[in-house]
């Protein structure tokens, strides 16, 4: 198996940045190309756990675009051959004003249509203390 081979490495990478910017900017058509539409893809977020394509493009749509702005840390994305990858991230927003820290983790395959999240998951935990935890 090798790890981050530098051009897949930099394929998901461009992916993540596409994700994160779409993210942002409330661009439900590009979130929506980037999971796998299947049923079988799933997204547990802050407040939802959702199964399947429908259900994940069904909370984009719903969601309010307001207060979407935030600035990431720490992304780690590590490739697994040619065709998998695993992308983690912390993030923050100014309205949380340091008391509180996202994380956000999703797994890439690459498949004929391109580089699709199939998992994701997302959670916010109080800021801890002691950054090595």
């Amino acid at each position: 198996m090798e790890i981050d081979l530098p051009d897949v490495l930099a394929e998901v990478t461009a992916q993540f940045q596409r994700y994160e910017m779409a993210l942002v900017n409330n661009d439900v058509a590009v979130l929506d190309e980037l999971f796998r539409n299947d049923s079988r893809t799933l997204r547990y977020g802050i407040g939802e756990n959702l199964y399947g394509y429908e259900a994940i493009m069904a909370f984009r749509a719903a969601r309010s675009p307001v207060g979407l702005m935030r600035r990431t840390d720490r992304t780690v994305i590590t490739t697994y051959g040619r065709d998998t990858a695993v992308a983690s991230t912390l993030f923050y927003r100014d309205a949380w004003a340091g008391a509180k820290v996202g994380r956000q983790m999703q797994t890439w395959i690459r498949f004929p249509e391109g580089w699709r999240i199939v998992a994701a998951h997302v959670s916010i935990i109080d800021e801890p203390q002691d950054q090595k935890t």
